[in-house]
């Protein structure tokens, strides 16, 4: 107590100035959030630092930079953080969408973005996540994750005050803007990289630096490589290949993903408190929600793969407390590509909650609907998603069916409990959506396969991936039919599991793969650019004649959105429970929500009619059950069961 007492003292000094410094409500305000978040910040640096530096004058040093942060927050910012404070669940909303794009393949730029806010709107999206803006090095550079520059936007794309304006504009019209915040590494072109090789020692400890093998061996030993085909190994070596001539040539760098994007230092407090200034900067240029991305790698363990450390959870910890100080209505979503029990940490579900990131991805539930798409069989989904942790109030799920990454197919080894060999499942998937196993409708391509156990991950669309392409290329009705239904029914399930749902740009028009992927050099060794396609406004304006693929995908996608928005049991906030339909070719769960009534909801994995009994329906809470939104419009019995056709889904609920 002495010492935590001991830590916080520095603090009064800053709390004293904070009225001064926002006037009296303002800073009455700061001070009563300084309350709530106190102790979560001072366990959690306390727990990181403690050891190795003084906790008292780190602390007075971060929260005074939350309370310039805070001054420096524009006036229809602070409006929007008061107004989030009192309806903290407002991204929680059965009403908020999701979409996600390229700044540069939706629209060429930050401007062309906000001269489209009009078709976001049509979808009903309120929430806008852009991929990585802010300014990456030349060449290649990760799809944007390798950044020179944290305080500029790509010039292709702008500047900063084009990035305020577009989130102006989007504000206006109810949007929030998600972008992303790169954690783990900064690229090697990046100041606090430049001054480190010119012999900075302050620098040179922002980053992981060794003068030999001996270290990074020991580390390899257990580190597992992201990227095996494109950037084999973890540390690379720093000699004229890199530019380097100064004090660190001949040592070894530090490098996780790629050479070029060298890992920080997170042990060092100072590299904890610049990102810090990175992150409050970026949200003062008026980003809602800030995408912190590999945050599972953030400290490093020798003897340990290096992710998922208990120190990255502290630090998510500390930032989520500052970022609440300072301004209450950001949120941060944490890009944690992990196992389903790890997953739920990052939202602070641990023995005993502790605040992290508001929203993570849901990246179980978009491998468990590729699943069973490809196996038409549910009861490995049924079985993955009726087991998960549940997430803590006022956090939730982004849901997906495709994004800007592969598809790893992260089926564990609790598939043996179904009598299922999970990497000959994960062998099969990846045959299926490669266009190998028989039968098979997806087109995609293996990305980085491993040789030596048959498995690979998949790139591609949702509209390929679900047999779209090819039945349009053959003019075959009904084969487009069947897609169509595969591409609605893996909606529905994102739209109404629980979570945010994000729309994939150019899913809305049933885009598929880009044939041209491969022809910029820089993007040619790396095949995911083969669904990062340029957006194709002439199909966009398809949309509005019927009967074309592209009039049927974007309505589908309008009519989940409005249909979702009409209960609260669709909410992120509502409760989800799997159901057991009795039919291992359809998924079902319930979504509950105190002031509304249950929403049962039926997906049909299969290509024959497939029928669930009213009992399941009744056991779930409903009564009189009714038609709240389906692929065909309605319900069809047969006697007490519900009939659903190949590949559709139902919704279900009482009447009001």
């Amino acid at each position: 107590m002495a010492a935590d007492t001991r830590n916080r003292a520095p603090v009064d000094a800053v709390l004293d100035c904070a009225s001064a410094e926002l006037g009296q409500l303002e800073g009455a305000a700061f001070r009563a959030r300084w309350r709530v978040v106190a102790d979560d910040l001072v366990e959690a640096l306390s727990a990181v630092y403690g050891e190795s530096h003084e906790v008292g004058p780190l602390l007075a040093d971060l929260v005074g930079d939350a309370l310039t942060a805070a001054c420096e927050r524009s006036a229809p910012l602070r409006t929007l953080d008061r107004v989030r404070e009192v309806d903290p669940e407002w991204f929680l909303s059965p009403e908020v969408v999701g979409y996600i794009a390229y700044a540069d393949r939706f629209a060429g730029d930050l401007q062309g973005v906000a001269r489209h806010v009009d078709h976001l709107e049509a979808l009903g999206v309120r929430y806008l996540h852009l991929m990585p803006l802010l300014q990456s090095r030349e060449g290649e550079n990760d799809g944007g994750y390798a950044v020179a520059d944290y305080d500029a936007v790509d010039p292709r794309l702008g500047d900063v005050a084009d990035l305020s304006a577009l989130a102006d504009r989007l504000h206006e019209h109810g949007i929030a803007l998600c972008v992303d915040l790169v954690l783990n590494h900064t690229a090697r072109e990046h100041e606090w990289a430049r001054r480190a090789l010119e012999g900075d020692p302050t620098y040179q400890d922002f980053y992981w630096f060794f003068p030999d093998r001996s270290q990074p061996d020991a580390y390899e030993r257990t580190l597992p490589e992201v990227f095996p085909d494109m950037a084999p190994g973890s540390f690379t070596r720093l000699d004229v290949s890199q530019g380097v001539t100064g004090p660190l040539s001949g040592w070894w760098a530090w490098t996780t993903f790629h050479e070029f994007q060298w890992d920080l230092r997170w042990s060092n407090p100072e590299v904890f408190r610049a990102m810090l200034g990175v992150l409050f900067r970026l949200a003062n240029r008026g980003v809602d929600v800030v995408r912190l991305d590999a945050v599972p790698f953030l400290w490093k363990r020798l003897g340990t793969n290096c992710q998922n450390q208990p120190e990255a959870h502290r630090i998510l910890q500390a930032l989520r407390a500052l970022v609440r100080l300072a301004m209450p209505g950001v949120l941060l979503k944490g890009e944690a590509i992990v196992g389903p029990d790890d997953l739920v940490g990052y939202l602070g579900g641990h023995d005993r909650f502790r605040p992290e990131c508001d929203i993570a991805y849901d990246n179980q539930l978009m491998v468990m609907v590729w699943s069973a798409l490809a196996s038409r069989d549910v009861r490995l989904t049924s079985r993955a998603l009726g087991r998960r942790r549940p997430v803590p109030g006022r956090t939730t799920w982004v849901t997906y069916v495709r994004c800007h990454d592969d598809i790893g197919w992260a089926i564990s080894d609790d598939a043996w409990a179904l009598g299922i060999d999970p990497a000959a499942h994960r062998r099969f998937l990846a045959d299926y959506y490669a266009g190998r196993f028989p039968g098979s409708f997806g087109k995609g391509l293996d990305f980085q396969p491993e040789p030596h156990t048959g498995e690979a991950r998949t790139s591609g669309m949702t509209a390929s991936l679900v047999g779209l392409d090819d039945a349009r290329a053959a003019g075959d009705e009904a084969a487009t039919a069947a897609a169509l239904h595969r591409f609605e029914t893996a909606y529905s399930v994102i739209y109404s599991f629980g979570g945010i749902p994000l729309v994939y740009m150019g899913d809305e028009v049933g885009l598929g793969n880009d044939p041209h992927w491969d022809e910029e050099p820089e993007h040619a060794d790396d095949n995911r650019w083969l669904h990062r396609p340029t957006m194709d406004w002439r199909a966009v304006d398809q949309r509005h004649r019927r009967g074309t693929v592209e009039h049927r995908t974007f309505t589908a996608l309008q009519r989940l959105a409005a249909a979702r928005a009409s209960t609260l049991s669709l909410g992120s906030n509502a409760t989800v429970e799997v159901l057991d339909a009795w039919n291992p070719r359809v998924l079902a769960y319930v979504r509950r929500h105190p002031r509304s009534a249950p929403v049962v909801c039926l997906a049909c994995f299969s290509d024959t009619d497939e029928s669930v009994a009213g009992e399941v329906v009744r056991r779930a809470g409903l009564q009189r059950p009714v038609h709240l939104h389906s692929s065909t419009g309605g319900v069809r019995w047969a006697g007490d069961s519900v009939v659903l056709g190949p590949w559709q889904f139902l919704w279900l609920t009482d009447p009001a």
